[in-house]
């Protein structure tokens, strides 16, 4: 038997798991995002958010560059423990582009447009 979460967490053949964040509170989905051994460990450490860019190939604080950071209230792992979820304090926006939440559309018309929905909280002009 594996000593620890990290060891029993099944990361994919690019080392690295996905995972959801959700509002602890509300139960919103803010975003999702990849992490890696070292981020979870990380994360399981400090209780804030850390995560692994794919596009910049390396560890990124939750809120390193904006302040909108996320505090870790519960951690959970699916049942093929291949997938994680966060249920996380939010400050400020979680996604870059200034919205409360990444899925801030609305697919709708039966697929044919999108509808923003979601809450502008942040100008990420100002931020980044």
């Amino acid at each position: 038997m594996a000593d620890t979460i990290l060891d029993q967490v099944k990361f994919g053949a690019d080392g690295l798991v996905p995972a959801i964040v959700q509002d602890y509170a509300n139960g919103e989905v803010l975003m999702f995002a990849f992490m890696n051994r070292e981020s979870l460990q990380k994360t399981l450490e400090t209780g804030v958010m850390n995560y692994w860019s794919r596009s910049r190939q390396k560890l990124w604080l939750k809120g390193e560059s904006s302040g909108h950071t996320q505090k870790v209230h519960g951690v959970f792992v699916d049942c093929d423990q291949d997938c994680l979820l966060f249920k996380v304090e939010q400050a400020g926006g979680a996604c870059h582009t200034g919205y409360r939440s990444c899925f801030y559309r609305e697919v709708v018309d039966a697929g044919r447009r999108m509808e923003t929905v979601g809450t502008l909280v942040f100008d990420p002009r100002e931020v980044y």
